[in-house]
């Protein structure tokens, strides 16, 4: 056993009727590091809308952790996205893995409309471009279960004093890009070092830096 604070990092099952997530490949690469005097702790998550959140408090109550970072596919995207905020609506386009397909339902009922990642994104964004590894702001986290997690970890997180959450969504990995024409691609290893910028730069970063990250639609 160890005695440094620990860091908590999710990633994702495959969905969609994929084989894979490069979420799961990625996080998992760093499970067991030590980052900026903080252990990495790793886990998978469900593609499922209540059983993602019961999973998530479970490790939050394991791990104890110093700072929570959720990691999600996006396919479509090019660059690792740093979630700004997340909103209190679940719109699935597609059932997740157990059937389920809410619409326009809350995450939380009675809960605030969004709650904005406490992450130093724009930090994190000028670390992971320093290291040429594309990064962007992402001013939406979808309404599918990346979203769900990403809401239900902030909301959690009330009850946690000092821990700090967000989220950051990722590409395809290659293979998959390969099944899916023109879609763009990061590769796992490419993933898992932006991670560890990621982190590093966020465990050393409390007041985020003022710089444009902002979009026009």
């Amino acid at each position: 056993m160890t005695d440094l604070p620990c860091v908590l990092l999710t990633g994702f099952a495959p969905f969609g009727g994929e084989t894979e997530n490069p979420s799961w490949d990625a996080v998992r690469r760093l499970d067991g590091e030590t980052l900026a005097g903080h252990r990495i702790v790793v886990r998978c998550l469900p593609v499922a809308f209540d059983a993602s959140l019961d999973a998530l408090r479970t490790a939050i109550e394991q791990t104890a952790p110093a700072l929570v970072l959720c990691v999600g596919q996006a396919g479509g995207h090019a660059q690792l996205a740093l979630e700004r905020v997340a909103i209190n609506v679940d719109d699935a386009r597609i059932p997740d893995n157990l059937g389920a397909q809410p619409i326009d339902r809350p995450v939380v009922e009675g809960g605030p409309a969004a709650y904005f990642s406490d992450l130093p994104i724009k930090a994190m964004r000028a670390a992971l471009l320093a290291a040429e590894i594309p990064a962007e702001i992402s001013q939406t986290a979808g309404t599918y279960v990346c979203n769900h997690v990403f809401y239900g970890l902030m909301h959690a997180l009330r009850e946690h004093a000092g821990v700090r959450g967000g989220f950051i969504h990722i590409p395809y990995a290659p293979a998959q890009a390969a099944r899916h024409p023109g879609a763009p691609s990061l590769a796992i290893e490419t993933v898992a070092a932006g991670l560890r910028v990621a982190l590093r730069t966020a465990l050393d970063t409390r007041t985020d830096r003022r710089l444009a990250g902002g979009a026009e639609h």
